[in-house]
């Protein structure tokens, strides 16, 4: 069975040994990302699960693929678990309007480690990060993924998603084709 869990020391060598094994939990800074979670892990692993909930947005800024600093905003990381780390799933907000700054890509994320890949596993995590934004109030949420990446597009769909359009992606993900979907809440 997959859940998705909040981070915690009891799951962190798990969840390294994914990492070590060469997975990332980022889409899109892949390895640099990889690297970063390994030395915080290192320096301090109670402040680096700390980092992954942040529901208040009060974490430092969020550096973006282009060098660019932005303010971080409400959001929280869970790990996708089947007794062993599976993947990674986070979500994020702003408070009090579905809109998001046009350099996030959107409310949720995820990452599923490969040797578990087709397997359900992003579908069910998503399904359950969906009643996440439920509780927080969003009428929906917005996902992106490439053009090339069906199998993504069939967990949006999976989850109710429609395409709503194709778009360029800001200019600090490299101005790059995306598509983004949306899922009524």
């Amino acid at each position: 069975m997959v859940e998705i869990v909040k981070p915690a020391l009891e799951h962190l060598p798990s969840y390294r040994a994914a990492l070590e094994r060469g997975w990332s939990p980022d889409n899109v800074r892949l390895m640099e990302a990889t690297r970063e979670q390994l030395a915080a892990m290192e320096d301090d692993p109670v402040a680096f699960l700390a980092d992954l909930d942040d529901p208040e947005g009060k974490g430092p800024a969020v550096t973006l693929p282009d060098g660019t600093q932005v303010p971080r905003l409400p959001g929280f990381r869970r790990w996708i678990w089947d007794g062993e780390a599976s993947g990674s799933i986070g979500f994020r907000w702003q408070k009090g309007t579905a809109e998001l700054p046009s350099h996030v890509l959107g409310h949720i994320g995820y990452a599923v480690v490969p040797w578990k890949q087709r397997r359900g596993y992003a579908t069910e995590a998503l399904r359950l990060m969906l009643e996440e934004a439920r509780r927080v109030g969003l009428p929906y949420v917005e996902i992106t993924a490439k053009p090339g990446n069906p199998a993504s597009h069939k967990v949006i769909l999976a989850n109710g998603g429609r395409l709503v359009e194709r778009f360029f992606k800001d200019a600090a993900y490299g101005g790059v084709e995306s598509l983004r979907f949306r899922i009524e809440l």
